[in-house]
């Protein structure tokens, strides 16, 4: 009998002990310090790692009491990723409740390739800033691509401003450099990019396909390339589209400057938004590269050609 009375006391103490420390840990760190900080969570990031940080930040007392909290809250789900303004002063179920609360930004990811105009939709999307508005200051080609924190009332203006400081960040002195020794401008780089970016399906093709290209500029070939076809036709009503999938004959004789089967050199500006892979791609490409063709198969993978003979005989291989 006295061995039960020592167990439940036991018990007794424990869960005492335990209430104790959730209470404790559930309080504000500084209940006086009302001045609020920005506490930014990463997509994808872990409740886990979240209140690891919002501990070292100084925002709450204990971690496990937080994670605790949050389950019992059952709003695990709900947290979401952005930027929140919180403070010392809020206990954790104030701070695990206004993580699931809209945030004061807004995270939008632009991937390699679209065009100025999808990158528009993008942000009219997300952030309902008018197309129009944001095509009349966007830059095609300088579109960095990549994850941005947006402000909620961001102009279009102030967005191609963000994105404008990520290109020169990324863009760096040393593309410049690698540029210069290659004889190219920053709008050339860019340009060329740009098309390895449509035209690439795989990292590992991006280097020969620039330097293939460069090599074809370099001389005076026409680049024949279709992804300057796509973009000067626009976008395609039926597939919904900015990039038509199979072109015709009429298609690769329409008369626009973008059309590299009719005009020799590059188009006029970028047709899309390169990545880093891309960019990287034309400041290492090597000119004496003994291909002069390429053509990607129907499941992506490039096939090389040094002759027009190779190449027409890859045509009537993979493509027919």
């Amino acid at each position: 009998m006295k061995k039960i009375i020592s167990i439940i006391i036991i018990l007794i103490v424990g869960i005492g002990a335990f209430l104790l420390y959730f209470k404790e840990g559930t309080l504000p760190v500084n209940a006086s310090q009302k001045e609020s900080e920005i506490f930014v969570i990463q997509k994808g990031e872990s409740v886990a790692h979240i209140a690891k940080r919002l501990e070292n930040e100084g925002l709450i007392r204990n971690r496990v009491v937080f994670y605790l909290v949050v389950r019992q809250l059952g709003i695990s789900s709900q947290i979401q990723a952005g930027d929140f303004r919180l403070s010392p002063s809020m206990d954790a179920y104030v701070v695990a409740r206004s993580l699931t609360k809209g945030t004061l930004d807004v995270w939008v990811t632009i991937i390699e390739g679209l065009r100025s105009e999808e990158v528009a939709h993008l942000f009219s999307r997300e952030l309902n800033i008018p197309e129009v508005e944001f095509l009349k200051v966007a830059q095609e080609g300088y579109l960095f691509p990549d994850t941005y924190l947006i402000p909620k009332d961001a102009t279009a203006g102030g967005v191609i401003s963000i994105l404008s400081v990520n290109f020169n960040r990324k863009f760096s002195d040393t593309y410049r450099k690698k540029a210069t020794e290659k004889g190219l401008t920053d709008e050339e780089v860019v340009t060329i990019a740009s098309l390895v970016e449509r035209e690439a399906r795989h990292d590992e093709d991006r280097k020969e396909i620039a330097s293939i290209i460069l090599k074809r500029y370099r001389n005076d070939w026409p680049l024949q390339i279709d992804a300057t076809i796509q973009y000067a036709l626009g976008y395609q009503p039926i597939e919904k589209t900015w990039w038509k999938t199979s072109l015709t004959a009429d298609d690769v004789a329409i008369d626009s400057p973008y059309n590299s089967y009719k005009n020799p050199g590059l188009p006029p500006t970028p047709i899309s938004n390169p990545g880093r892979a891309s960019l990287d791609a034309v400041v290492s490409a090597d000119i004496n590269t003994p291909y002069w063709y390429y053509l990607s198969d129907k499941t992506g993978k490039m096939h090389y050609a040094k002759t027009i003979e190779e190449h027409n005989e890859n045509v009537a291989k993979y493509l027919r």
